[in-house]
This record gives structure tokens, C-alpha cells and sequence, in this order.
């Protein structure tokens, strides 16, 4: 296999709004350029699906067996991304004998690194059959069986972004913003990576029970809204916080009920206020202050939610955009530089990012 190669990355996050797809020209160490990148929603029988599916699966954890519910689930899951990869070669102007790999993350629906148990659902050989393509999925369950956390897995690829980027003064942390927020410290010498908290998750799920939008579109509930300082405090005073890094969470592991009993307005506003605190709260963990703060994921597109980090880190707060990124894409482009890893067994994972042992290598691969 030539060094340098087109690998499609795919990724459908915990915030469950639909597929991010990415090319990247890459050859997994040093070299990633990105090229073409598409959104495709969900539509709302898919989403309602694998929302099901979340809930479903703590029953699987349980003791009981896989429902057809979860099966269907994951069929239609590969099935809309096969069209999305279809969309992209399309938009790019390709055929699938162009692209050397796609990297297939899938849905997580549990994720419990503590039992050593990470689920993400997407048929890797259905998606290798539908589109033609080489395909590797499956990327966090071996650093989870090895006693890792098994998130986050773009680290990596963050600190490639940093290093190719050449502007910024080290120490630099990169946010992404999905159901849930997690940053990558890139310093001199160090790459730490953890879970902070909740990103958009518990924001989605509260706008979606009041306004049946997916979203707190702008931010508009939560800039109405006043922020609850008292129960801001009550959440923030979960162990979680206090954990030691690396650590990783589930995206039903801090959801809307905390504000229970608020208006629309107020209970926007105080979880859009405990997603920046706990992002905030990240820095008892650098071992020094960052220099700047460049925020990834959709998180970066609610106003009020970057205002409020602004008002708790005391750096400079970018978007992806004014980094000369692709804001959007970043996790997709990750899992096409994780593939081209994975075939050449350069490792997916470090002690500093997952908490696993050594460094890590992952991903199940499915030839067409």
C-alpha cells in the first residue's frame, strides 16, 4: 500500500444528529490533508431508532439478549452510511477505486470502561459489501479489553493538526464539543487527553422536550434564560470531576434531569452553563495554564455555550474556522488518519489519552 492514500472517515456522535463525512489524504503518521467533507441528518425514524437503542442497551448490560430493535438499528445505521460514502465520492468526484480505506466509528450505545464493555453499532463487512470499499470499525474495543478508557480517540489526530498547523504556541487544548465534551492538551512534550463532562447532550435532550427542535438552535432558550447558580453548584460537585485523567463518559451519564422543574428558558441556561464550567474545570488537570483554546464540534456553533466558556478560561477561545480548520469534520477526519493507523499497527491510543497501559493499536478491518 502506498504511503500517502484516500481514506473516507465517518462519524456519527452522541449528540445522534447524523453522519459527518470526510476524505483525507493521509499516510497515518505525519501527513493529513483534508479534502471533501458532507453532513447528512438523520432523519427523525433513524434518530428515534437509535435513541432507542441507548436505552435498549443498558438492558443488553442487564443480562438481557440483543433485541431485533438494536439489529434493525444497526442495518439501517450502515445502510444511511453507505449513502453518505456514496454522497462524498460523488461530491469529490471519485469512484470507490479511488479511496484506499473507509474508517467506520459507528453509534455508540454504552460505554462502560470500567467494565471493560464499550458497544458501538455498525456493520463493518456490510458497509466494505455496500460501498466497495476496505473498511475499519471497531476502534475503542481494544484499548477497553487492555484496561483503557477507550475515549477519546482523536487525540492523535489533534495533536497531527497542531503540529502541521505551525501557528500556535504550546501548550494548546483542543475542545470538541459533542453529546459529550472532551478536550486534548497538546503540550512540548505531553498529550492528555479526558472527557470533561457533558457537551450538547443534556442541552439537546431539554430543548428537544420543550421545543421539539434537536437543538437549543443559537443558543436562543438559554440566552432568555437565567442560570440556576445553585443547582450549577450541585452539579459540579460530582466525582466525576474530581477523577484523575484519563477518563471517559457515557452519553446518559449526566443528562437533563438535574434541572428538572425549571422553566425552558432557565434550565437551557443553567446546563449550557455547566457544559462551559466543566470544560472549565479541565484546567486542575494541565500541568500548565494553555495558551489558546480551539473549539471542535457542534458545541462551537451555540453562541451563548462559547460565551460562557470565554467568561471561564483565561485564554484566548477560537472556533476550529479561525484556526483554518474544518470545524464540522474534525472527528471524521480523525477516524480515516485512525484507519490508515490501524492496517499499518501504529497505535490508536496512549497511557496519557485512554489511560491504557501502553500505547495502543485497535480497529477490526473488512475487505471488500
Amino acid at each position: 500500500m502506498p504511503e500517502i492514500q484516500k481514506v473516507i472517515g465517518l462519524m456519527s456522535g452522541t449528540s445522534l444528529d447524523g453522519i459527518d463525512a470526510a476524505l483525507v489524504e493521509t499516510d497515518g503518521e505525519d501527513i493529513a490533508i483534508p479534502g471533501p467533507a458532507l453532513a447528512v441528518p438523520y432523519d427523525a425514524e433513524t434518530r428515534a431508532m437509535l435513541r432507542a437503542a441507548l436505552d435498549e442497551a443498558r438492558d443488553v448490560a442487564a443480562g438481557q439478549p440483543v433485541p431485533y430493535s438494536i439489529r434493525d438499528a444497526e442495518r439501517r445505521l450502515t445502510e444511511a452510511h453507505a449513502d453518505a460514502v456514496k454522497a462524498l465520492l460523488k461530491k469529490a468526484g471519485l469512484t470507490a477505486r479511488d479511496v484506499a480505506l473507509i474508517g467506520f466509528h459507528g453509534q455508540t450505545i454504552l460505554h462502560r470502561p470500567q467494565e471493560r464493555w464499550t458497544w458501538q453499532i455498525g456493520d463493518g463487512a456490510l458497509l466494505a459489501r455496500l460501498t466497495g470499499i476496505d473498511v475499519v470499525n471497531d476502534f475503542r474495543s481494544a484499548d477497553v479489553k487492555a484496561g483503557g478508557q477507550g475515549a477519546p480517540l482523536v487525540p492523535l489526530y489533534h495533536a497531527a493538526l497542531i503540529r502541521k498547523s505551525g501557528k500556535f504556541t504550546k501548550p494548546v487544548v483542543l475542545v470538541n464539543i459533542g453529546g459529550v465534551a472532551n478536550v486534548t492538551y497538546v503540550g512540548e512534550t505531553d498529550i492528555l487527553a479526558f472527557d470533561t463532562g457533558p457537551g450538547n447532550a443534556p442541552i439537546d435532550d431539554w430543548a428537544f422536550a420543550h421545543t421539539k427542535k434537536p437543538v437549543d438552535e443559537h443558543g436562543a432558550l438559554a440566552r432568555t434564560g437565567k442560570v440556576d447558580h445553585a443547582r450549577l453548584e450541585t452539579m459540579l460537585a460530582h466525582r466525576f470531576f474530581d477523577a484523575v485523567p484519563p477518563k471517559s463518559l457515557d452519553r446518559l451519564d449526566f443528562t437533563a434531569e438535574a434541572v428538572k422543574g425549571l422553566t425552558p428558558e432557565d434550565g437551557a441556561a443553567t446546563l449550557t452553563a455547566f457544559t462551559a464550567a466543566s470544560l472549565a474545570r479541565a484546567r486542575e488537570h494541565f500541568s500548565e495554564p494553555a495558551n489558546t483554546w480551539i473549539v471542535c464540534g457542534g458545541g462551537r456553533h451555540n453562541p451563548v455555550l462559547m460565551g460562557e466558556l470565554r467568561a471561564r478560561v483565561n485564554a484566548p477561545v477560537l472556533s476550529a474556522e479561525d484556526a483554518g480548520w474544518q470545524g464540522d469534520f474534525i472527528e471524521a477526519e480523525a477516524f480515516a488518519y485512525l484507519a490508515m493507523r490501524s492496517v499499518k499497527g501504529l497505535p490508536l491510543s496512549l497511557p496519557t489519552t485512554t489511560g491504557v497501559r501502553e500505547p495502543m493499536t485497535g480497529g477490526k478491518l473488512h475487505r471488500t
